[in-house]
């Protein structure tokens, strides 16, 4: 009779292991992941699979720990919903207040019809490691009109993901603390290869890529030993690995509160600071004290703070990413590698919706502060940068300024770096009339190709403010094109970087929207490098 009911229970088995695959062969809506069957969302050209777990909800024991797998589920799980955006404060772009810690979740963007094992592309968002979110990026165009599979995800932010508190290391903290936010990347990678074939994905062609905050974590990955095999391609944008940060030394350190990788003994001064203003400011019971604080207070305790990954010590970055990129310490993937023509304009309106915009007497001093410069480099640089060629506007010459300075020429300097050891595609997103975000305030000065400008010509709705003109959707049409067909075959369309010309492709639209553009030259690279 045992052996009976032990044939009888296998067999049971063997049913339901057999029935699960052809039900999900048999609707199309229906996907089996490692973890149980999801049932997505199906449309007339695509299909859309939203809030899937890819790891346990990070909380209790779980705060400030390696992610581990999510638990697996019985019958069909609804994907019809995103997960909830990770903790953050509203931002002035657009970006929703949350304090939801079971936060990592993912969505699957497919074509409808699907032949063959089509490319898997990874967005990582960015926010500046402090707010954003996967489920605002629509990926529709992009897999439909690409052929390629979408996966937008969220991950840890702020303190609860790049807190680098020695009381936090050990334990659930396997690779050491300060990076919960690069690991969680790792986990949704590891995810997708074990996953993307369920969907119609190649699990051997991926491809991650990123804006701001996201492309800096994939300069990260592209430099860490322990995002290797992880991913075949990587598209990094505005987020140039050699960034400069314009941005006043703080207590911890200069350049503490930017959102570059740092060193980690500056994080984890800047941890302690950021534990002490949340009232927990006694090493010996740091830890505790921390996993007891609500969000809200962990909110209010970063404050101004700049957060980001940590690197040294070991752990997921045990070296400096741009001292790896330099020495040649970096995966051999193909890199499409660009910024906009603009960047810093986004981030002059935050500082002055915060601070309030700059007098022409306080200029001088303020923009020397920033860039590190003393009296007599700054007056070179205003003689250069004159207000004058800005109509009065300090924060018009200051974004000008700052592009060049922050953005532009580290990018030349990164492509460079790049283009030494592996084929390197260069870009700037160049048009000055894109339009401007929904939410932020209008300004009085033109915005230009501002940072984040060129995410609604990639996805719909992220952060529009209103449609594309005619011209601008065929520009659309054609950088979806220069993105999926990088993720088919490692090759946009255009010819790879070389350091000699430094020649890079313009992104603009009208009939000579896109040329090529000598970067350096353009942002007056070479003046740069004379102020010292």
């Amino acid at each position: 009779m045992k052996i009976l009911r032990f044939l009888a229970s296998a067999l049971a088995v063997a049913l339901t292991a057999t029935a699960a695959p052809a039900m999900a062969a048999s609707d199309p809506a229906v996907v089996r992941t490692e973890a149980g069957q999801v049932r997505g969302t199906l449309k007339a050209d695509h299909r859309l699979f939203q809030g899937i777990p890819y790891a346990a909800p990070p909380v209790g024991a779980l705060r400030w720990g390696s992610p581990r797998p999510a638990a697996p589920w019985t019958g069909v799980r609804e994907a019809t919903r995103p997960g909830p955006s990770c903790p953050q404060d509203q931002d002035f772009i657009g970006d929703k207040p949350s304090v939801i810690e079971d936060c990592l979740y993912l969505n699957v963007t497919t074509p409808r019809h699907i032949t063959g094992r089509l490319p898997v592309m990874v967005w990582i968002h960015g926010g500046g490691f402090l707010g954003g979110s996967g489920a605002i990026y629509g990926a529709q165009r992009l897999a439909t009109q690409g052929e390629v599979i979408v996966v937008t995800f969220n991950y840890r932010l702020g303190a609860l993901g790049f807190l680098a508190h020695p009381a936090l290391n050990g334990g659930a903290a396997r690779h050491g603390s300060g990076n919960f936010g690069i690991e969680d990347q790792q986990a949704v990678l590891r995810w997708v290869r074990a996953n993307a074939a369920g969907f119609g994905g190649d699990p051997n062609n991926i491809t991650i890529f990123g804006e701001s905050a996201g492309g800096m974590s994939s300069c990260a990955h592209l430099t860490a030993p322990s995002s290797r095999g992880l991913f075949d391609r990587v598209i990094m944008m505005s987020g140039p690995c050699t960034l400069r940060w314009p941005w006043a030394a703080g207590p911890a350190g200069p350049q503490a509160e930017t959102w570059r990788p740092k060193p980690r003994a500056q994080a984890q001064r800047q941890a302690i600071e950021i534990a002490t203003a949340a009232g927990c400011g006694d090493p010996r019971t740091a830890a505790a004290c921390l996993r007891a604080k609500p969000v809200p207070a962990l909110l209010k305790a970063v404050g101004p703070h700049g957060l980001a990954p940590a690197y040294g010590g070991g752990g997921v970055l045990p070296d400096d990413p741009v001292r790896r990129l330099k020495s040649g310490q970096f995966a051999r993937v193909p890199v499409m590698h660009g910024i906009t023509r603009d960047e810093h304009v986004t981030f002059q309106v935050g500082f002055d919706a915060e601070a309030g915009p700059l007098t022409a007497k306080d200029y001088p001093a303020v923009l020397g502060t920033f860039l590190g410069l003393n009296e007599k480099q700054t007056a070179k640089v205003i003689r250069r940068y004159p207000l004058s060629d800005y109509r009065g506007s300090t924060s018009w010459a200051m974004a000008g300024t700052l592009t060049d300075w922050a953005w532009a020429c580290p990018a030349a300097e990164t492509n460079d770096l790049l283009s030494r050891h592996v084929p390197t595609y260069a870009y700037e997103f160049a048009d000055r009339g894109a339009p401007w975000f929904k939410e932020a305030p209008p300004q009085d000065y033109p915005t230009g190709a501002y940072h984040a400008g060129e995410l609604q010509y990639l996805f719909s709705g992220a952060y529009a403010g209103h449609a594309l003109s005619p011209e601008q959707r065929q520009l659309s049409d054609q950088m979806i094109g220069y993105w999926t067909r990088f993720a088919h075959s490692g090759d946009p369309g255009w010819a790879k970087y070389r350091p000699a010309d430094g020649q890079v492709l313009a992104l603009a639209p009208g009939q000579e929207g896109i040329k090529n553009t000598d970067l350096a030259r353009e942002h007056r690279c070479d003046f740069w490098k004379s102020v010292g």
